[in-house]
């Protein structure tokens, strides 16, 4: 807890993760309590901090649990208590964000605070939709107006005013009042073929466009099922959204992909997938419990084999909690049975002397004879997963290289709190997590959507649960986000 408490005011932009402001994302990770609105995107709520407090202070048109002034006085009570505030909105704070009312509690009360500007829906949304607010060709200004209406249902715009400007017109919160403010303009005097654009969920990939002159826009939106939260633009630039439309060219464009780990070589897919236009939802199936180990059996002779990163981990804890690191095994050899595994030795300044050509236990077992790195007499420590294969210490075994296992970390199964509704993809590194999701899941629930897969056994347990199946080259972060930036709808 901070000595004094302070509220800092952020903007969270329209949806899209990679417009909240870099000061935006400072202030949200010192963030102590964090109050935050509906229309802030799922993706930049992850980023709190696991031990803030987060408190919901959503709305939806017509229906405000917590009225404004509740949640003034949250903000006040919190920065009262010392501690630090962040408060959290979608888009613009101070563009029919009420931020200044909450202010105004805060400077009758001596609560210092900040404000972090955010990216306004009202200029990105029609970006993400192709449409340049102003173009020197069409007209030479933008106006924001706000769409919503009062308790009384009175929608109060002066029409003759709007169409004499000439300028673009954006309505925010405009949805439900659609039709009157299409009807108000046309009766003002605006041309009732007037390009139009009504944008959904803009700057995710779940945005959708309905394009129709000023007189149909209503129509097609509700043709659509247009939902909020959704803007309404009006003006002659709507006639280059075709034209200069990107997001929707993106290649992966709608496909919504659950990450079934949120660590290693799915942490870097993330941008990756988000950059060709992919719903990322992330849904950790597993999670990884390190055990203790006598440090003793490392002091034996013979090669150390581990068949994976979390190994490596376990191995360095133990270490260290003794400690000792690197220096204290000079003349011992390692394999690793992959890029991951070989990187993780290196992070520990220990270079893996053998990489099999083929990531995967049974064959590293078989070009460790073959190559020569294990021999008839050896006494090989393999460090490895309570779920891991035997094939490896089989087929050593009966080559005659008996092999010490020690279990060094338990592979245990994680019910989500939360799946998202709908996926069409999923990302696996292990079987155990193809496992996991398909337990967590209603019977068949995985028939027929895709499995993009890290290894033969990972890509075995997905064909079982009915996938249709993607498998990298070769099982690293570098071969899966080849193939993901191969795939086309």
């Amino acid at each position: 807890m901070s000595e004094k408490g302070c509220v800092i005011l952020v903007g969270a932009g329209p949806g899209d993760p990679g417009l909240l402001t870099r000061k935006g994302l400072e202030a949200l990770s010192q963030a102590e309590v964090v109050v935050y609105d509906r229309l802030v995107s799922r993706e930049i709520l992850e980023l709190i901090p696991a031990e803030a407090r987060r408190i919901d202070v959503g709305k939806t048109a017509g229906r405000h649990p917590i009225p404004q002034p509740e949640i003034n006085r949250i903000l006040l009570e919190e920065a009262q208590a010392g501690h630090r505030v962040v408060r959290l909105k979608g888009g613009d704070c101070f563009l029919f964000g009420r931020g200044g009312e909450e202010l105004e509690l805060l400077v009758q009360n001596g609560i210092p605070f900040q404000v972090v500007p955010g990216v306004t829906s009202a200029l990105a949304v029609p970006a993400y939709g192709g449409i340049p607010v102003t173009h020197r060709d069409f007209c030479s200004s933008v106006h924001i107006i706000t769409g919503h209406k009062r308790a009384d249902g009175a929608l109060s715009l002066d029409y003759e005013a709007l169409v004499r400007l000439h300028g673009t017109l954006v309505f925010l919160m405009s949805v439900s009042s659609m039709g009157e403010i299409c009807r108000g303009l046309i009766a003002a005097g605006m041309d009732e073929n007037t390009p139009a654009a009504v944008i959904e969920r803009g700057t995710t990939p779940a945005q959708r466009k309905v394009l129709a002159p000023l007189s149909g826009i209503e129509k097609e939106a509700a043709a659509a099922a247009v939902s909020p939260p959704a803007i309404l633009v009006v003006g002659p630039v709507c006639s280059l959204s075709e034209e200069l439309d990107w997001f929707d060219r993106l290649p992966l464009k709608g496909l919504r992909v659950l990450l079934t780990r949120d660590e290693g070589a799915q942490k870097r897919l993330v941008p990756v997938l988000e950059q060709l236009g992919a719903q990322v939802f992330s849904a950790p199936m597993i999670r990884t419990v390190f055990r203790d180990f006598d440090p003793e059996v490392l002091k034996e002779p013979g090669p150390v084999i581990f068949t994976s990163a979390a190994g490596v981990e376990a191995f360095q804890r133990v270490l260290w909690s003794q400690g000792l690191d690197a220096r204290s095994l000079a003349g011992k050899t390692f394999a690793a049975v992959g890029k991951g595994t070989a990187a993780a030795l290196e992070a520990m300044g220990i270079r893996a002397d053998f990489i099999p050509r083929v990531y995967n236990g049974l064959e590293m077992a078989r070009q460790m004879v073959e190559e020569g790195f294990l021999r008839p007499g050896d006494s090989p420590l393999l460090l490895r997963g309570n779920l891991a294969s035997r094939e490896l210490p089989k087929v050593l075994e009966e080559g005659g290289i008996p092999c010490r296992e020690v279990v060094v970390y338990d592979t245990l199964p994680l019910t989500p709190e939360e799946l998202p509704p709908e996926f069409d993809a999923a990302v696996f590194t292990s079987a155990s997590c193809v496992r996991s999701l398909e337990k967590a899941l209603p019977e068949g629930a995985l028939t027929g959507k895709t499995a993009l897969c890290i290894g033969p056994r990972t890509a075995e347990a997905a064909r079982e649960a009915g996938m249709n199946i993607q498998m990298a080259e070769e099982a690293s972060a570098d071969s899966l986000i080849t193939l993901v930036k191969g795939m086309t709808l």
